[in-house]
């Protein structure tokens, strides 16, 4: 099945969805990671993209990220996302120096909203979740090593973007695990304005 994303009343097929990783200092203090000498890059396929948030396991956590989808090889719309991360695998994949998919491009880790048109100045944008009525993760422009115009830059230097394709900007400090029945509201402002509000309640 190939999954799509909902921008207003158009319909996109991302074929795939790029990560950056390790674009937050306190996030990066967070997991004990050094900072990266360049940009970390990874995709999630299609077939990772998912509306609905489903339990994992024990060691499943959640990153929360403000989300940008492309269009003519530029950023036309905005969302908010979980890239999900099945931490303990990772951690020994990392160990070992062996690529990360396992732990990031499995079914169902691409929690994404539907996305709006971006009219906003992108250094305007920042990102709240709450879980369960709990402000969790906060982000936003100025915190951002990568900013979004230099992340889209680079990406195109060595891959080739195509319209729909998504890229998931990077988790601020506040990633953790979650359960059945928790309930997670992430929003994107401009400022004070509201542009995207998601709701997810744990399948």
């Amino acid at each position: 099945m190939i999954n799509t994303v909902r921008l207003n009343d158009e319909m996109y097929i991302p074929s795939k969805v790029v990560c950056i990783g390790r674009n937050y200092v306190e996030h990066i203090e967070e997991l004990n990671n050094e900072v990266p000498e360049s940009m970390v890059v990874f995709n999630k396929p299609n077939s990772a993209i998912s509306s609905t948030l489903h339990y994992i396991s024990e060691d499943c956590r959640f990153e929360s990220e403000i989300c940008f989808l492309l269009k003519a090889g530029q950023i036309y719309g905005v969302g908010i996302g979980l890239d999900l991360t099945k931490a303990d695998i990772q951690n020994h994949l990392k160990s070992k120096g062996l690529p990360w998919e396992r732990a990031k491009g499995f079914d169902r880790s691409a929690v994404l909203s539907d996305f709006v048109r971006l009219s906003a100045p992108l250094q305007t944008l920042r990102m709240t979740l709450h879980i369960n009525d709990t402000l969790t993760q906060f982000a936003n422009y100025d915190l951002m090593i990568y900013k979004p115009e230099i992340m889209l830059d680079e990406i195109k230097s060595f891959m080739t973007l195509e319209d729909g394709d998504i890229i998931m900007s990077g988790t601020p400090k506040g990633v953790g695990n979650f359960s059945v029945g928790d309930r997670f509201v992430g929003r994107v402002y401009s400022g004070d304005e509201l542009l995207v509000e998601k709701e997810w309640v744990v399948q």
